[in-house]
């Protein structure tokens, strides 16, 4: 992206925008509220940190805001520095004042192919492993990739979210996805293009997060 161009959508953002928009952080482990956006600014998704969105004059680009009162602004910003150009990830353009300004990744999370019946290949999980193996060779820790961080588009995997690739504690949600996929998915599921309703998605979510808390306490006291 030119520098130019970098530069007006800045400017829309900091006079548009920023006065404008109102987003709230309700629960740290849950998807941030967006209570309002100005047009013609749209969003495209919601993340327990921030908010992504886009203008429609600059539909290669996104802008990735930060909540009130949620940190992670700057190990983010690290993390795409020390991540550079890889086609399996975004790449940062600008950052400042507690928003982002990334290349926008086209796709279809793995969490709306399960709900909507997308098949959902070998090789998209096979790209995500190679990145972030290539993450850990930028001294990163992949972590929380799960179902809704990771995206398919074209058969190609990719990887929409990085915010927590500084924390150094071992994670395995992403190891957690890969077998059921190949255990449940891939023999069960992708052959039928079967369609898994949303409730049972959040069930099974919810489930696995009680599930890991009530782990992680068990190992703590013994």
């Amino acid at each position: 992206m030119e520098i130019l161009q970098i530069n007006r959508l800045v400017e829309k953002i900091h006079v548009e925008l920023l006065p404008k928009l109102h987003i709230e952080s309700v629960h740290p482990h849950e998807p941030i509220k967006v209570h309002h956006i100005p047009e013609p600014w749209i969003l495209i998704g919601t993340g327990n940190y921030a908010a992504v969105i886009y203008h429609p004059d600059f539909p290669d680009v996104v802008v990735k805001i930060y909540a009130p009162g949620r940190d992670g602004f700057e190990e983010e910003v690290e993390v795409y520095k020390r991540l550079g150009k890889h086609p399996a990830f975004s790449e940062l353009f600008y950052a400042k004042d507690g928003f982002l300004v990334l290349k926008r990744l086209h796709g279809t999370t793995i969490w709306d192919c399960i709900q909507l019946g997308i098949r959902v290949p070998p090789q998209v999980i096979k790209d995500i492993d190679e990145a972030l193996d290539y993450a850990r060779s930028c001294g990163l820790f992949p972590h929380d990739i799960h179902a809704r961080n990771v995206m398919m588009d074209q058969g190609r995997g990719l990887v929409i979210d990085i915010s927590d690739f500084l924390e150094e504690e071992y994670c395995s949600k992403w190891d957690s996805l890969k077998k059921a996929y190949y255990w449940i998915y891939l023999p069960l599921i992708y052959p039928v293009k079967l369609k898994v309703p949303l409730f049972l998605l959040n069930v099974i979510r919810k489930g696995y997060r009680f599930v890991s808390s009530l782990m992680k306490r068990l190992m703590g006291k013994g």
